[in-house]
């Protein structure tokens, strides 16, 4: 494998690699790329992520999107038939099992036999590498609506080979979201490597006029992350797409809980990703946002669970987005059903089409959290091109090491895990501690004063107590962890 560099792969390296991976299981044989061309081409626009992404970014509509993903193909299909015709939905998912996730694809197998003995899955997603091209293509075939794949994998090159010719015109995951998060053993250097793969299998798409949506996991751990952290490694991880011939980028965001820094933060993800993409040259890729319902713990009852969502969609739909992803009252419980999936989305678009024509006006308040998340952005990306010595890749990978860029409560050992956040006196995420985040004193004075204010009201000293606190208050019907 070539040193990791932030340039586009030479052809024939791309080859060579195409072939190592093609040929690590049996249904990468299926892949034909001629053939791949020429059904993207014949699929009307309506199944095309990318043009109702843009189509939506014109006309400032926001799409909804569940997640959904069994084992057996046709109760698949099913499941997304039942979404697409009754839930309302404006975009599909299909989830791949953890097993393919991780690329032990043998075990995969094991579970659709499972799954067809006792009727029903036993894997939490879809096998799509196990099942192959043309199987893959009869979800596509069977549907209206563009379908994502979303899953979690740090080495996502052949489950995108296959998915990408079946048909599927979105695929969600990068280098840094679907590793650091989701892995405890995984180098970073390799999964940006292998997710340069993807974003080059995607830029061949688009050398034939073929554009795939990318979309960048934005929740991470989905536990307490600053805007600052994840918005850092979404707009990493554009440039990274972008710089492999990526046309369509959607950078995502998970929800907070304090509806002024909420807005804040999907604003300002526009703006940034938008800014460091012009200023890299990249003014033709598509930048769309997108929002992820609560990704923390759920109350267990439904009605409770039904209040989250309802949250969600009205931060989503007064902040502004191109697209929310969509949870369900089931969240606490395991594996939502379809009809747990259907009243998710309805009662997201019901929220939603109340609030269509509202937006939360920018106060003094909500221009602060704008001008505190642009200032840590620009602070820690400014830092990690110095570490890269003007190369991105280079610098995504020392700044972990160097703890310049951390997530909170990630698995992986690759990254520092110095941070500590916790919630100020309103709900808003803040650095408990920064770690060696590279912030000025001015944003250290900033998280410590609004910690500091939270202490004084429960008269407490801040500490892991409070952390643990925010991290069941959700659970247990607050935002804030306060003590009772």
């Amino acid at each position: 494998m070539l040193k990791l560099k932030n340039q586009r792969w030479e052809k024939a390296y791309f080859e060579q690699e195409r072939g190592s991976v093609l040929n690590s299981w049996p249904t990468g044989q299926e892949v034909d790329l001629e053939d791949a061309f020429r059904f993207h081409q014949s699929l009307p626009e309506s199944k095309r992520a990318y043009c109702k992404l843009r189509a939506g970014e014109e006309s400032k509509i926001i799409y909804l999107q569940p997640r959904a993903g069994v084992a057996l193909l046709t109760q698949h299909i099913e499941l997304l038939s039942a979404l697409e015709s009754k839930g309302e939905a404006d975009f599909l998912p299909t989830t791949i099992d953890s097993y393919t996730r991780q690329n032990r694809y043998s075990e995969a197998a094991r579970g659709i036999d499972e799954s067809k003995a006792a009727g029903r899955s036993l894997l939490n997603g879809l096998p799509a590498v196990n099942y192959g091209v043309a199987n893959c293509r009869k979800i596509i075939n069977a549907l209206h609506l563009p379908v994502q794949i979303r899953h979690g994998t740090p080495d996502a090159r052949l489950l995108a080979e296959i998915t990408l010719a079946a048909g599927f015109t979105d695929f969600e995951g990068g280098g840094i979201s679907y590793n650091i998060p989701y892995a405890k053993d995984v180098p970073l250097e390799r999964s940006l490597a292998h997710w340069q793969y993807v974003d080059r299998l995607c830029g061949v798409y688009a050398d034939e006029g073929i554009i795939i949506n990318r979309e960048m996991f934005g929740p991470l751990t989905g536990t307490l992350v600053p805007p600052c952290i994840s918005h850092a490694v979404g707009i990493i991880e554009a440039l990274l797409a972008a710089a492999q011939g990526v046309k369509s980028i959607a950078v995502g965001y998970g929800q907070g809980g304090n509806i002024y820094q909420d807005t804040a933060a999907l604003r300002t993800l526009a703006r940034l990703g938008r800014k460091y993409l012009d200023q890299y040259d990249f003014p033709d890729v598509l930048l769309t946002t997108v929002f992820h319902q609560w990704m923390g713990g759920f109350p267990q009852e439904e009605s409770r669970a039904l209040g989250v969502i309802a949250w969600g969609a009205a931060t989503a739909a007064l902040a502004g987005v191109n697209k929310v992803i969509v949870k369900t009252p089931h969240e606490a419980l395991g594996i939502p059903t379809a009809e747990a999936n259907i009243a998710g989305l309805l009662c997201t678009r019901q929220v939603m089409r109340m609030l269509g024509e509202q937006s939360l006006a920018t106060t003094s308040r909500l221009k602060e959290e704008q001008d505190i998340i642009e200032q840590e952005v620009d602070e820690i990306l400014c830092k990690i091109f110095e570490l890269g010595e003007g190369d991105l890749a280079a610098g995504a990978v020392r700044s972990f090491e160097a703890g310049v860029l951390d997530i909170p409560f990630a698995p992986s050992r690759y990254a520092r895990g110095s941070i500590m956040p916790v919630r100020d006196n309103n709900g808003a995420i803040r650095f408990l501690n920064t770690g060696n985040i590279p912030f000025s004193q001015e944003i250290k004075d900033f998280h410590r004063k609004k910690i500091e204010e939270r202490a004084q009201m429960e008269k407490r000293e801040p500490g892991f107590r409070m952390v643990i606190d925010d991290i069941y208050a959700i659970s247990k019907g607050r935002l804030v962890g306060k003590p009772r």
